[in-house]
């Protein structure tokens, strides 16, 4: 069986002339990611093999995207052919979270099912507008349920199931 891949980055572009790359995050942990001694995959954009391994030298947050320095590489005719790529790490690389934590790609794909036990849809993504995340719910009909992810909507996530017990709130059918 493959590894299962989890992209932390984008390489955006390259910076300065000492192979830089200025990398735009995909994680919640850019700073474990791209601190010095962390090993990442480049891979292209839709690739699940054929990646190059690399190892952070440095890292430095710079205007929302990060300057990362790769070991090995000292010049940016070495980087060049890198832009575009994703930056990702293996399954197994991924931080443990706490209990009610969970990844975005562990959510996206899980049925809504209601208390009652009715299908609503498929969790299709999760928006970040504030206080709390938002999970968009596909309906039938190209309609789309936005639950809020808070105790009183969210009752119950099982990962392993894909399944998602949820109540719903006065309104928002």
């Amino acid at each position: 069986m493959t590894e299962k891949w989890f992209t932390v980055g984008k390489v955006a572009n390259t910076h300065g002339i000492r192979g830089e790359l200025k990398i735009v995050p995909h994680t919640d942990f850019p700073e474990q990611r791209f601190a010095p001694g962390s090993r990442l995959t480049l891979l292209k954009e839709e690739s699940v093999s054929g990646g190059v391994p690399v190892e952070v030298q440095s890292a430095r947050l710079h205007k929302n995207v990060y300057i990362v320095k790769l070991k090995g590489y000292h010049d940016i005719n070495e980087v060049e052919k890198y832009k575009g790529w994703m930056m990702k790490i293996a399954e197994s690389q991924r931080e443990e979270l706490e209990d009610d934590e969970y990844y975005y790609s562990d959510i996206i794909g899980c049925k809504a099912v209601t208390e009652e036990g009715e299908e609503l849809g498929t969790i299709s993504e999760i928006l970040s507008p504030g206080a709390n995340d938002v999970w968009v719910v596909d309906l039938p009909k190209k309609k789309q349920l936005l639950l809020p992810v808070i105790d009183d909507v969210i009752l119950t996530v099982d990962v392993k199931e894909k399944k998602v017990t949820v109540r719903l709130m006065e309104g928002m059918m």
